[in-house]
């Protein structure tokens, strides 16, 4: 058994409730009504895009902001008004926040230091913690001498050196470039799995939230709009926002009209589809569906839609095709596998609709 699992064992995992949270800067009302259950041993999102009020609710958790309204319980403690170093809670921001003259082990001491540890414990800690994020070979290099994926890895021993109950990380793959931002998020994910603690992240990449969080929280204005699992709230947004935000959609106007006794919605193109007898369809909805609900055909056949090939992009393992149907264009997502078929722009081509992939969403 390795020194970082003797001393850092599984956590004691830890819930956290917020309850009508409001708070506002100044006369800006930034969080609106908040309520939000996030279970023990988690790994929670808050997701969204810039000013949606996502790192405003994870401060208002580690108690860097006040709210004027509401309670924020951890493992059925009210912390609500306790200063941020009385709630165990550890928090990883986006600039790392590291000591530029400190070595790396003395940047992960640091907090330890503050709380009074004896010494002879304060090494046995932080051993264990640059174990775990796998830096035991830097302990005495100093953080300009560090890659940014290292300097992040760096601020997380930190952080889970002081052993928090919740681990809030506000951004932290930001400044790392494309490739490094899947590895450190992988590595993210196994670290939060062998920890067992709670932790909340916070991010407006979808694909980051999508790839390693349990479930998140998908906010706009303040306000929380949905919250479930990546794959129900890619295959059941609730809104037209929350199905614009995660991943591409086809939001697509129209009109609900009858058809031999049976009710359809009519596209502005004059192309229509029906609506199930058990769907609830409000007035001003819009069909909504996902890009790879849709095949593409050269040959007009029964029920399909005629359009036309504005411009297709590779993305390689995916062809990308924008289709004008009437005055609107549709995306068209279809896998790649080389001596296939790949239309051109100003082909004629046929839409075949993946009926029970369709939602009608209203604002």
């Amino acid at each position: 058994m390795t020194q970082a699992v003797k001393l850092m064992t599984k956590a004691q995992a830890t819930g956290v409730e917020i309850a009508h949270v409001n708070l506002s800067y100044g006369k800006n009302l930034v969080l609106k009504d908040v309520n939000l259950s996030i279970k023990p041993g988690e790994f929670f999102a808050f997701l969204g895009p810039s000013g949606c009020g996502k790192t405003t609710l994870l401060r208002l958790i580690a108690g860097f902001n006040q709210a004027d309204r509401g309670n924020v319980t951890v493992g059925g403690k009210d912390i609500t008004s306790l200063p941020p170093w009385q709630r165990d809670v550890g928090m990883v921001f986006q600039s790392y926040a590291l000591w530029p003259h400190m070595s790396v082990a003395r940047n992960v001491a640091f907090g330890l230091e503050e709380r009074r540890v004896p010494r002879g414990e304060i090494a046995q800690r932080v051993a264990a913690a640059l174990e775990m994020v796998g830096l035991s070979a830097y302990a005495d290099r100093m953080p300009s001498q560090l890659s940014g994926g290292q300097q992040q890895r760096v601020a997380l021993a930190r952080t889970i050196v002081i052993e928090p109950k919740i681990l809030l990380l506000d951004e932290p793959l930001s400044n790392l470039d494309a490739k490094m931002r899947i590895d450190v998020r992988r590595e993210l994910r196994d670290l939060q799995q062998r920890l067992g603690v709670t932790t909340i992240f916070v991010t407006h990449d979808q694909e980051e939230a999508n790839a390693i969080c349990d479930r998140m929280a998908v906010m706009k204005d303040g306000v929380i709009q949905q919250v479930g699992t990546p794959r129900e709230l890619y295959e059941y947004p609730c809104n037209l926002f929350v199905a614009n935000f995660l991943g591409s959609a086809n939001l697509l106007p129209g009109n609900i009209e009858t058809l031999s006794g049976k009710r359809i919605f009519r596209l502005k193109s004059g192309e229509f589809v029906p609506i199930p007898e058990s769907a609830s369809v409000q007035l001003g909805a819009q069909l909504m569906i996902r890009p790879q609900s849709l095949a593409i055909a050269r040959d007009i056949a029964k029920d399909a839609w005629p359009g036309m090939v504005q411009d297709v992009e590779f993305l390689g393992s995916t062809l990308r095709y924008r289709i004008t149907l009437g005055s609107e264009a549709l995306l068209v997502d279809t896998p790649f596998r080389p001596g296939d078929v790949v239309f051109a722009s100003g082909d004629p081509v046929a839409l075949t609709v993946d009926t029970k992939s369709i939602l009608w969403l209203a604002e």
